[in-house]
Order: C-alpha cells, then structure tokens, then sequence
C-alpha cells in the first residue's frame, strides 16, 4: 500500500492550525515566519530545493538533511511532521492565489494609505506607530494581512495604545510607553512625550490602537501588493 500524502490525511482546519503552530515552534527561527530566509528554500511557497512529496518532507522534518545545515527534530512527532506538511501546501496554495506587487504595495503605503503618517521604515515615517524597517522578520504574510483588516486583533505588548482622561477634563491617547502603579508616560497623537502622575487622572487606561481598518476602496489586490511590499521590510536580515 502506497503512503498517503500528508494534506489527505490531515485536512481540517483544527490539523492545518496545529500545522502552523508546530512550525513556529520546529521551523521559524531559522526559516522566518514566512519560511524565506533560506537562500534557495520559500517554503510559504513550496518553493524546495527539490520537488519532495509530503512524504519526503516528514523525514526531512523529523530526521533532517545529513551534511546540511538542516538538523533533526527529535522532539516532533509523525502525525505534527504531517500536519506541518499540509499546513505549508495549503499556505502555498493561498499564497499563490493571492499574489502581490511589492512596488504597487510601496506606493499605496506611501501615498494614499499615509502610513507613514504613523509609521517610520528606514528613518523616514512618524514615531506614533510601531517602526516598520524589519517587520516581515516577525510578521508572516497572513499576520501582516490580518493586520490591515483588523488592526486591533494582533497587538505586540511594545505597541499598545493607552488612554487618560485628567482631573482637568483632558483626554489623551498614544502609544504606551511606560506604565506602573504611579504613573504613565506615552507618546501622544502629536509625537510628543507625555507623563502623568495617576494621581491626577479621572480614569486610564488601555485602549484600541488608532489604525483604520482599510476601507472598501481598498481592492484585494491593493490588499495583497500592500502584504507583499510589508513582507519585503527585512532591514537586519542576514543576506
């Protein structure tokens, strides 16, 4: 009896998920969230060095490549090897049917987008938002998609937004910077550095971050070009 491929036998979203979540924990340090750090190796693309069936891959997976750097997993089992195999087909899959222009992407992100009117990439930008430079070395395609359609899904604990109201009737929301049982300090809308001392404050607290949801306008190839050209910000990456 012939093996089956790995994606016949784990074909629910519940497998494809424990796919994804196995390859952060075996692959990505190495491989990049998106699986394209490897010269030669695009695995969000099934881009191999050689075209390997899934069976294939659940060995290299689990017993790794002797005279490459690529090592054994000794703690990952055959059933989790296979579903990380379905997990990258179907990711390649998506990926291929939804293909993005890097530099379409830029000019939407620098023109009628205005992210920089928030964002910094390479010294130019604001400093209100999260610095952008090298975030496809910590943001899969898929993170980065889900973060221009809701933005308030996928927050990192260093970008958090924060609101107070003072004493006075003064409200403020910026970025957290600081926070403890005394006090806050937080860049505000205006990028300037603000403190406040609890004791003055109405109320604080942590809020939503004031990025936009992309409109209706924005067609899903806008959507994809804008993915591809944040998937290409690698500033830092060994080359």
């Amino acid at each position: 009896m012939g093996v089956q491929p790995a994606v016949a036998q784990h074909e629910t979203a519940s497998d494809l998920v424990s796919g994804g979540n196995a390859f952060r924990q075996y692959c990505a340090n190495c491989h990049g969230p998106d699986g394209d750090l490897i010269a030669q190796v695009d695995l969000g693309h099934n881009n191999f060095r050689q075209p390997y069936s899934d069976a294939q891959l659940v060995g290299i997976i689990m017993n790794g490549i002797p005279g490459t750097p690529m090592p054994s997993t000794p703690r990952i089992t055959e059933t989790q090897a296979g579903m990380l195999v379905a997990w990258l087909r179907s990711l390649g899959e998506r990926e291929a049917s939804l293909a993005g222009d890097v530099a379409r992407g830029r000019t939407i992100f620098e023109g009628r987008g205005e992210c920089l009117d928030c964002h910094m990439i390479n010294g130019t930008g604001s400093v209100l938002g999260p610095d952008l430079s090298s975030i496809a070395l910590v943001r899969s395609s898929d993170e980065l998609r889900d973060s221009l359609l809701a933005p308030s899904a996928i927050v990192q604990p260093n970008n958090r937004f924060y609101s107070v109201v003072t004493k006075a009737g003064e409200a403020v929301t910026g970025r957290l910077l600081n926070h403890d049982a005394f006090s806050v300090q937080l860049l505000d809308q205006n990028q300037r550095l603000r403190y406040f001392d609890k004791s003055t404050l109405d109320d604080f607290g942590f809020s939503d971050p004031d990025m936009p949801t992309l409109g209706a306008d924005y067609s899903e190839q806008d959507v994809a070009d804008l993915v591809a050209y944040m998937a290409s910000l690698r500033r830092g990456a060994a080359q």
